[in-house]
């Protein structure tokens, strides 16, 4: 079976998405191809067996604001962005919890001697991360990854209470695996110009948008993917010809789950011969049947094809496998949870002691759009909290609900283990790689050689680094030369 159409995207998680829906709306027909039955790849959304009609998000919940690219394409898809709360978010480390300073990237603070730092680290550690606006600027000037740097400028103790929760939490690594550059972008050139690591953060949040640093979407991140597939879905009953049939008659499918890519060739005419094998017995033709398109456009969006791009680009990235990541959602009945007692949850440091939890999240205390919600349906008192768990390099037993109970206990202050009303436990297996270095340096080097390629794009979050705001942003631009 075989088919020619305007575009190719491999992969439908939301990179994969939003790069085909670009496309869409510039008038090519377009067809996703996706190895899996589900789309969305880590934004997904879920409901408790108990509250049904109350779905809670099972992966990503929030997005950067900087850039306002995610908030732009939600209005595309006429999708509300919400701000969080308000409230503050905590920290844990040396066995007890603090408020997380107010003013900070990935939890480097803009002013070391400032009241919320001097909480979290004590006197002994603000004096060592003040000597950062003393030091040379040539001290830590050469560390790439984030754990040199802020050990250098700002002392063991701030790297370990406020920088470790934050930036090992977010990206499931160690600090010395993180690529200042992917991380945190534009924060080395404010340090070269600074002379200060903290001075570049003040500068970056004087000059980042007002409000919340993350935003999110009212019914949850998970609807994005969800309007995503509903456009580009809809966009193949504009196809009036038949460019694909088989036995059974003509086939009209912009996305293609259960769609696993085996081969990469160039076509004699230009363009690219995308081959597929079924990993479903639900494709057209069974299981293990073979399928074709043909397509001047291709967009690879996971790092599984890049080998096959090997004769054009020169490059094979090998990137280690990320932390296997577990989440695992509460449905509470805890009314001392209507106080917020941690903010909007916890990050946890990676020697947290008795807790095995690298983050958790109060999230109907974070997203009043979801309280209402859940106490309408559920009733007072019932709460929604998420806990996180999978480091690079750490064990991945399974944790289960009396565990996430007995953690969320420890870091709220409340005993929660007999509260517990319904829970979902979700596997994320191999999460990102951790943006080291080298890799990055790989991915710089792939990426210039896709751009010399004729038709051909790469892009998702193991090109653009972490987050859905980066990622979208990513995806936008990488097909607009196509």
């Amino acid at each position: 079976m075989s088919q020619q159409v305007d575009a190719v995207v491999v992969g439908g998680g939301i990179g994969g998405l939003v790069a085909a829906l670009t496309l869409v709306e510039r008038g090519l027909r377009t067809v996703v191809l996706e190895s899996s039955t589900r789309l969305g790849g880590p934004v997904r959304g879920g409901a408790f067996e108990s509250l049904p009609r109350v779905p809670v998000d099972l992966g990503a919940e929030s997005f950067a604001a900087r850039g306002g690219a995610v908030a732009e394409l939600a209005a595309r898809l006429d999708l509300d962005v919400v701000e969080p709360s308000g409230l503050s978010a905590w920290g844990w480390a040396a066995g007890r919890a603090f408020p997380l300073p107010a003013a900070g990237v990935l939890g480097i603070p803009a002013v070391p001697w400032a009241a919320d730092v001097r909480r979290a680290i004590g006197w002994p550690g603000v004096l060592r991360a003040s000597l950062d606006r003393v030091l040379p600027r040539f001290v830590g000037a050469r560390c790439e990854d984030l754990g040199s740097l802020a050990r250098t400028r700002l002392g063991a103790r701030a790297t370990d209470r406020l920088v470790a929760p934050v930036a090992a939490g977010v990206h499931s690594a160690p600090l010395d695996r993180l690529a200042v550059a992917a991380v945190a972008p534009g924060l080395r050139d404010r340090f070269d110009v600074e002379g200060s690591l903290t001075r570049a953060v003040a500068s970056l949040r004087a000059s980042a948008p007002a409000g919340s640093a993350v935003r999110g979407v009212a019914g949850g991140m998970h609807a994005v993917v969800e309007a995503l597939a509903g456009r580009i879905a809809a966009s193949a009953e504009d196809w009036t010809d038949s460019p694909l049939t088989d036995a059974t008659g003509p086939i009209h499918t912009a996305l293609r789950l259960g769609h696993e890519v085996v081969a990469v060739e160039q076509h004699d005419g230009g363009g690219w011969v995308v081959r597929t094998r079924a990993t479903s017995a639900g494709v057209r033709g069974g299981r293990g049947s073979l399928h074709t398109v043909v397509t001047p456009r291709l967009v690879v969006t996971t790092p599984a094809v890049a080998p096959l791009l090997e004769p054009w680009t020169g490059v094979v990235p090998h990137p280690e496998r990320g932390a296997d990541v577990r989440l695992v959602t509460l449905l509470l009945d805890a009314p001392e949870l209507d106080a917020a007692p941690r903010g909007t949850g916890m990050l946890v440091a990676p020697d947290g002691g008795p807790v095995r939890a690298k983050a958790l999240t109060h999230s109907t205390a974070k997203w009043p759009w979801l309280a209402e919600r859940v106490h309408r349906a559920a009733g007072p008192g019932v709460h929604v909290v998420r806990l996180s768990y999978g480091r690079l390099g750490e064990e991945t037993r399974p944790p289960d609900a009396a565990e996430a109970a007995r953690d969320a206990s420890v870091l709220l202050g409340v005993p929660l283990e007999d509260r517990v009303l319904d829970h979902l436990v979700q596997r994320w297996d191999g999460a990102l790689p951790p943006p080291t270095p080298a890799y990055r340096a790989t991915v710089t080097a792939l990426s210039g050689a896709v751009g010399r390629t004729p038709g051909l794009a790469v892009t998702g979050g193991w090109v653009a680094g972490t987050g859905i705001a980066a990622i979208v942003a990513h995806a936008q631009a990488a097909v607009e030369r196509l």
